[in-house]
């Protein structure tokens, strides 16, 4: 019978992110962003019960049985997992996200110098946007921890679940996990304004509640970090401004526009090694032309002064997917893949990769 500590012993050395278990097939891991079987052989019913019981419960097996997914952290030899047990098909199964203990630095993870600058920030809402699996988490915590590393303040975490663990320096540093140490992200950033926070790191902001107190927050002094699930910077704006109703959604605009410092989006590409990932950054520092936008509802406009704000930090996806294939950290192809105006990346990467030759 497998047991999940011999699938865990082959997936770690794999440098695997995710582990997809469930009967009448093989193991799946998740290796630098790519789906793959571990091997041919074909897990039971039986085994996959076992398993879902070793990293909860009986009882949160039952509760799974019952409902239909749950929810659980577990570690095994140190290394920390998030565990998500479902039904598919009456059959249980078991997707487990293995999680970091290290955070790289910036300097590491290849962040535009506008994100570098971001730790220094006194007061604001900074959003860092991308589909699951883009990095998000990563970028956040190394610019957390360097505010920890530089600065005496007080950092509240909100997150659901907490990724990565910070070793306090010059900072006392509150994580709180959604569902174990408060009940929802909305009652959890209630609570931190009365916790004397300088800065709050916020795991989403989903909903109206959550979005209107981060505001608040913004507004009263705090520095607030927070993720959205969008596909560009300027769509986060109006994923923001959405989830109000339109009676609301003038007076959103307006804070939005005064607290806003700056959105990064981001995704990951295959490193042209081929290990590892390569993060292409979008970064939309808001000036006062973007400010303007946001208040009068003309987000379409906006990709435009992202683009012809180069000298204030902000990169287009576009150019960063170009200058990340100039720079031989991705392929051409996949550059061009992942773009937003293919038309251009290509005349980027044949205009540029001529002149460099040279």
């Amino acid at each position: 019978m497998v047991t999940i500590g011999q699938i865990m012993d082959a997936a770690v050395p794999q440098r695997a992110s995710d582990i997809h278990i469930a009967p009448g097939g093989p193991v799946r891991i998740r290796v630098d962003g790519k789906l793959v079987p571990m091997g041919n052989y074909v897990m039971s019913h039986e085994e996959v019960e076992a398993i879902c019981i070793e990293l909860s419960s009986e009882a949160k097996y039952d509760t799974m049985r019952k409902i239909g997914e749950v929810d659980e952290g577990w570690s095994y030899k140190g290394r920390r997992c998030r565990v998500h047990l479902f039904r598919r098909q009456h059959e249980p199964a078991v997707a487990l996200r293995l999680l970091n203990d290290d955070i790289p630095d910036m300097e590491k993870l290849r962040l535009p110098p506008a994100v570098h600058k971001f730790p220094d920030l006194e007061r604001g809402i900074v959003i860092v946007t991308g589909e699951t699996g883009a990095g998000k988490s990563t970028t956040l915590a190394s610019i957390i921890n360097t505010i920890n590393h530089n600065y005496p303040k007080h950092i509240v975490t909100l997150e659901d679940p907490i990724e990565y663990l910070y070793e306090e320096d010059k900072c006392y540093i509150s994580q709180r996990q959604i569902g174990v140490d408060t009940v929802s992200y909305a009652e959890g950033l209630r609570a931190s304004l009365r916790e004397d926070p300088d800065v709050i790191l916020i795991g989403e902001m989903r909903d109206p509640e959550t979005v209107e107190t981060a505001l608040t927050a913004a507004e009263t002094g705090h520095l607030v970090f927070g993720t959205l699930h969008t596909n560009s910077c300027a769509d986060s704006i109006d994923r923001l401004v959405d989830v109000f109703p339109e009676a609301r959604q003038n007076q959103i605009r307006l804070q939005l526009s005064q607290t806003l410092q700056a959105v990064v989006s981001q995704q990951l590409l295959p490193h042209l090694s081929g290990k590892g990932r390569v993060a292409a950054v979008e970064v939309m520092v808001v000036n006062s032309a973007i400010r303007n936008l946001i208040r009068e509802a003309k987000t379409p406009q906006i990709a435009n002064t992202i683009a012809t704000s180069a000298h204030e930090g902000s990169v287009t996806m576009d150019n960063a997917l170009a200058q990340l294939a100039l720079r031989k950290l991705v392929s051409h192809q996949d550059a061009i893949g992942a773009a937003i105006d293919r038309e251009y990346v290509k005349k980027q990467l044949m205009t540029q990769g001529r002149s460099m030759a040279f």
